[in-house]
């Protein structure tokens, strides 16, 4: 399945309490059970004003339909073509 790296503008998203990590995902797991299988969140890196989010979908329309219904910014979606790390250099 293809992966994804979705860009959220999310301003302050350093110092969300942990009760607002919970409750954003919480309502990011009810979207992607109400959307099934075909959809899945790997993990998501925090920075000062934004997430991003690293998913497994079929195409960027799923993606899109979930940022829509559980109301979070999908600023930039972009599919990943390779993955690079320390053993591609051997």
């Amino acid at each position: 399945m293809p992966k994804f790296v979705i860009e959220r503008e999310l301003p302050g998203a350093s110092s969300w309490t942990d009760a607002e990590v919970r409750a954003i995902s919480q309502q990011s797991n009810k979207v992607l059970r109400e959307l099934g299988p075909q959809i899945q969140w790997i993990q998501s890196f925090v920075t000062d004003n934004k997430l991003y989010c690293v998913y497994l979908a079929p195409d960027e329309d799923t993606i899109r339909e979930h940022a829509r219904r559980a109301g979070f910014p999908a600023n930039r979606i972009s599919a990943v073509r390779q993955l690079i790390d320390p053993t591609s250099a051997e």
